[in-house]
């Protein structure tokens, strides 16, 4: 199902460099724009800057995945900043450090919340909205470490592997509503987020991906591996039998 045409869309994780990249490419497009994020001020050279070069209305909202209990007026606080919207983008996560998550709670916990329980909470409310005016979208983005549990980021892997079940959930649920869905799940960017973790390879600029998730929006897609080989590569390690892959070092 191809998306319908989009006049304005609600990022949220607005602070990360892929989420810049998307609003760019967005804006370019002439879609207006609501940037959500904490200290969401601390974005107003990030507006200003797409306002000038694309000629297009920005605003920013204070969201925090982590407040629960606002998620479920959402959908109407965007609507009285900003006026009607169509499309929301998600790029909240956070990358836990995977030595402590072993031994600290709170680390396993807020990575666990950040990464899954935030966000699948707070698109289930935007759905709700969507699915009532019969219009619009979501692109979430979650990760290949979510397709195979392995040591080196099972905490995270579990996080974002749950988020990619509950995006396929609400995938069926929205598509008798003409609200389509489309999981992304990009491999190693060039980010703060993993800027300096050991044995990144085949790194992506957060440009190109957003160039990839915008692509195949319009297209109607439902899931992106970005760039197009981690396909291929995850294809392998889910395939690798279990008495083998318990025994490997990823």
């Amino acid at each position: 199902m191809k998306p319908s045409k989009t006049s304005r869309a609600l990022i949220l994780g607005a602070r990360s460099e892929i989420a810049q990249a998307l609003a760019h490419q967005l804006a370019s497009e002439g879609v207006g724009l609501v940037l959500g994020a904490r200290r969401c001020q601390s974005l107003q050279p990030v507006a200003d800057d797409l306002c000038l070069r694309h000629q297009v209305d920005v605003d920013l909202l204070e969201f925090d995945a982590l407040d629960l209990d606002a998620h479920a007026s959402l959908a109407d606080r965007v609507r009285d900043l900003a006026g009607p919207w169509e499309l929301v983008v998600c790029v909240v996560g956070t990358l836990p450090d995977p030595v402590r998550s072993r031994s600290s709670s709170q680390e396993a916990a807020v990575a666990l919340m950040t990464n899954f329980t935030g966000v699948s909470v707070c698109l289930g409310q935007l759905a709700n909205d969507l699915e009532k005016r019969q219009e619009g979208g979501i692109i979430c983005l979650t990760s290949v470490a979510g397709d195979r549990g392995r040591q080196s980021n099972y905490v995270y892997g579990a996080a974002k592997g749950g988020l990619n079940v509950f995006l396929q959930g609400l995938r069926n649920r929205l598509v008798s509503a003409k609200v389509h869905v489309m999981t992304v799940k990009p491999g190693f960017v060039d980010t703060p987020m993993t800027r300096g973790m050991p044995g990144l390879f085949l790194v992506a600029a957060p440009e190109a991906v957003a160039r990839d998730i915008v692509g195949a929006w319009h297209k109607g897609r439902n899931v992106l591996y970005t760039p197009w080989f981690w396909r291929w590569i995850l294809f392998i390690i889910r395939w690798i039998p279990e008495p083998i892959f318990k025994r490997m070092s990823l």
